[in-house]
């Protein structure tokens, strides 16, 4: 299949969320204000090779009802530059996360194992 052919046969799942590198939490502050920032919808925390990150499930506003972008000629470089070589529609990205957070209790978990006094404090 065509690169051309790959994203016609796609939902346009990279135009549907960003991520935003986040610095590496090591203290018990750290992971409060992440505890907040899941605590919001369609919002995650992940850990990969490259790091951690927000993940923001949220669809690009010129992402047209037909998966097309309305402004293809006209788009960022972010997205000019973008290949789609190994893409999600090759594998989902979750296989690459060492750690992964959809929401306030998986990462409350993390941090009860994490920080062994987080219970008795928290």
């Amino acid at each position: 299949m065509d690169d051309r052919g790959k994203c016609a046969s796609c939902p346009s799942i990279c135009c549907r969320y960003i991520t935003q590198k986040i610095p590496t939490p090591r203290a018990r502050s750290d992971f409060e204000h992440l505890l907040w920032q899941v605590s919001h919808e369609g919002i995650e925390v992940y850990q990969d090779e490259d790091g951690w990150f927000l993940l923001v499930h949220a669809p690009c506003a010129h992402l047209e009802a037909s998966g097309a972008c309305g402004i293809y000629t006209a788009r960022p470089p972010i997205c000019r530059d973008y290949s789609n070589d190994f893409c999600e529609l090759d594998e989902p990205a979750e296989r690459h996360f060492r750690a992964h957070f959809r929401d306030y209790d998986a990462l409350l978990a993390y941090c009860r194992k994490r920080f062994k006094t987080w219970a008795r404090t928290a």
